[in-house]
């Protein structure tokens, strides 16, 4: 079976966010919905569902057939050894995916963001990550900024890591030193337990600044400007 995770803020504190959403592609859209919708600010599971589908949103099967052969291989030695999403995979394999975090500042200067994922491969049932949850996957403050999280999710969760990074920009540090310290202080806490995995941040400022780090190499991150140009980056990153 395969789950879905979503949020989505602004920076006038609206939010919206489903978790363990079932038979519906476009996770983010349903935890829109709910922000404009509900008087909450998440739904999971069936109830996630229920709502999706009362709202218009199709019923669709989510599990490939190349999804289904890797879990099938997978059950042969229920080993679970998650693989750090670097991006050096072939592009539509099983490494061409990740969890999506997206964050926008307009013309006005009014900050909002999403994130989006299905989550790690093979992860127990019930299990949800820190990408629908405010703080961990995405954090969004007026007037200081804005930040999003990919990557091992229980590593971001431990440390609230998305509010972390905008706790330290309102500090005074820049986007790219918020996100550094956010993962200098995962490596701290968690030492040799972290050796391997990829945890990465990005973040934007109250004036446009972008920056990004990341535990392992291979975080790439894309800004696009005003303009509609886009330029793909290489977040800097601690371990090799």
């Amino acid at each position: 079976r395969v789950t879905l995770d979503a949020v989505i803020m602004d920076d006038g504190g609206r939010v919206g966010a489903v978790a363990a959403l079932e038979h519906v592609v476009h996770a983010v859209s349903v935890a829109r919905a709910v922000m404009e919708r509900t008087p909450h600010t998440m739904l999971v599971g069936e109830g996630a569902t229920r709502f999706a589908l009362a709202n218009g949103f199709p019923r669709q099967k989510l599990l490939t057939p190349a999804a289904e052969t890797a879990w099938r291989e997978w059950l042969k030695t229920s080993r679970y050894a998650p693989v750090p999403n670097i991006e050096r995979g072939v592009r539509g394999g099983a490494l061409d995916h990740d969890t999506i975090g997206i964050l926008g500042r307009d013309a006005a200067g009014r900050l909002a963001g999403a994130c989006t994922t299905s989550g790690m491969a093979f992860k127990m049932r019930g299990r949800v990550g820190d990408s629908p949850q405010v703080g961990c996957g995405l954090y969004v403050e007026a007037g200081v900024g804005a930040a999003t999280a990919t990557g091992v999710g229980e590593e971001v969760t431990r440390i609230a890591g998305s509010a972390r990074v905008v706790a330290s920009m309102r500090a005074g540090l820049s986007p790219g030193d918020a996100c550094r310290e956010a993962v200098l202080h995962i490596a701290r806490l968690r030492g040799g337990a972290v050796r391997g995995v990829q945890v990465g941040f990005l973040a934007i400022g109250e004036t446009g600044e972008v920056g990004a780090f990341a535990l392992m190499t291979g975080f790439n991150f894309a800004v696009t400007n005003a303009h509609g140009r886009t330029e793909v980056r290489d977040a800097p990153h601690l371990q090799r």
